[in-house]
């Protein structure tokens, strides 16, 4: 029967202590640039969000200057000038405000947290505290 060596590990504490300091500090800066990675990522998003809202208030604008003196002039035909213009302003400004409130609402389900890296590094502080303990 071949007889196992036992390979003792020649390592002191503080050599031990040394490499989980540096293995903790290379962990510290994988999760930061994680966190970086993410919160780059949400904020493309928002800013996509915001440039739709800003398109959605010039497109409401366009259209309310190019179609509100035609139908303002064909309704007047039937009813005062001033009446003709404000049913027209109400009608481009209710569309103004579904766009607006569209982009709004992608807004408010964007959140700005990293929450995947938040909980990484939870999950590296239990096994750092388990590993020291």
């Amino acid at each position: 029967m071949a007889q196992q060596q036992l390979v003792r590990d020649e390592r002191s504490i503080g050599d031990l202590f040394t490499e989980l300091a540096t293995e903790t500090g290379t962990l510290v800066r994988q999760e930061m640039a994680l966190a970086q990675a993410e919160l780059i990522y949400k904020a493309t998003k928002a800013g996509k969000s915001i440039g739709f809202l800003a398109v959605g208030g010039a497109v409401a604008f366009t259209a309310a200057l190019a179609i509100t003196a035609a139908v303002i002039l064909l309704l007047s035909i039937w009813i005062p000038a001033w009446l003709s213009a404000l049913i027209v302003g109400l009608a481009i400004g209710i569309s103004a405000y579904f766009i607006v409130t569209s982009a709004l609402a992608d807004l408010r389900t964007t959140d700005p947290l990293p929450r995947e890296t938040i909980e990484t590094i939870k999950e590296d502080a239990r096994w750092l505290k388990n590993e020291v303990s």
